[in-house]
């Protein structure tokens, strides 16, 4: 399969992150599963006419295109025109190649969340119109028609993140060399559900903090940050802390809270990150699947049952009581 990657606005941390696939790496894996990287800003050596004449083939349909990537958002500014990002030397828009190389690829991926709903890229007044290949925010319809489907019935594969992880977009390639990614293997915005049906809440090591309400007051403690420091793994959809970045990373596991990166318009939360907004002392981000009473019954609950080790270590940032010692029974 031959794959494109083109880079259209944004940091180029979703590439960054790639290059981090382990076990095996990125060019092991792809060329165990048959995929050719035809180019790629970053990581091919073709550059100036080398690469226009490879568009203008794909484009002419002289070399079929299996997989085509877009990492960053697509600004369809001044006017419409996308001219605020030019591809070098070809003397047309990004939104103007991927809406004639789109029709051409057997699959269209969009990496990233810049990509896949404007992402960071769009933030603010959004002056120069950034968007989503097929998603402006949480509305379809982008760079793309809402309609827009590929050969086989897929919509644009949304691999949101920002960054994305790695295997997120590995196992995306894997399974479209397969042939086993169908529409129902998404979810409602077009996420692969393999990651986008798990919550990143799952297997956060703070969750036995959680569990009592036993909460961080800063960023450096060791308790729970939903109901203080604007966590919202518990709405948001990722298995980072199943499949550990690099082996043993996350944002929770470092001590930060998971801001719904994966999630349309994300960047835009109307507070700060590190903040809870609240209305009369409750958290207003509570668990998607639980009502608002039973939550405020249950953390109620849970806080007057909250042990001496859990409720002091919560406001540290070591573990000041450690688990006691019960002797066996003879």
């Amino acid at each position: 399969m031959n794959l494109l990657w083109l880079q259209a606005a944004g940091c180029g941390g979703c590439t960054m992150s790639l290059l981090c696939a382990e076990d095996p790496n990125l060019f092991d894996l792809l060329e165990g599963v048959g995929i050719d990287i035809l180019w790629h800003p970053t990581l091919s050596e073709a550059t100036g006419d080398e690469t226009r004449l490879l568009l203008e083939k794909v484009e002419a349909g002289d070399i079929p295109l299996d997989i085509l990537c877009i990492e960053g958002s697509i600004l369809r500014g001044p006017k419409g025109t996308g001219k605020f990002n030019m591809l070098g030397g070809t003397g047309r828009s990004m939104l103007d190649w991927v809406q004639s190389l789109a029709p051409r690829a057997k699959h269209v991926v969009a990496v990233g969340t810049c990509a896949t709903y404007g992402g960071v890229t769009a933030a603010g007044g959004n002056p120069a119109d950034a968007v989503g290949v097929q998603y402006d925010g949480a509305e379809a319809g982008a760079a793309l028609a809402p309609t827009f489907r590929d050969p086989t019935g897929l919509p644009v594969v949304n691999v949101s993140g920002c960054p994305v992880h790695p295997d997120w977009v590995t196992e995306t390639f894997m399974l479209l060399a397969d042939g086993a990614l169908g529409p129902g293997d998404l979810d409602d915005y077009a996420r692969p559900r393999f990651y986008a049906d798990h919550l990143v809440h799952h297997a956060c090591p703070k969750n036995e903090f959680y569990e009592y309400k036993a909460s961080a007051e800063k960023l450096s403690d060791l308790g729970c940050m939903m109901e203080n420091l604007g966590c919202i793994g518990t709405q948001a959809v990722g298995d980072c802390n199943i499949r550990a970045w690099n082996g043993s990373g996350s944002c929770t596991r470092a001590g930060y809270p998971c801001i719904n990166c994966t999630a349309p318009e994300f960047e835009e939360p109307s507070h700060s990150f590190t903040e809870t907004p609240k209305i009369a002392g409750i958290p207003v981000g509570l668990p998607t699947d639980m009502p608002k009473a039973w939550f405020m019954a249950l953390a109620s609950l849970s806080k007057a049952a909250t042990p001496r080790r859990i409720g002091e270590n919560a406001v540290s940032d070591r573990v000041e009581v450690p688990p006691s010692i019960r002797k066996p029974r003879r």
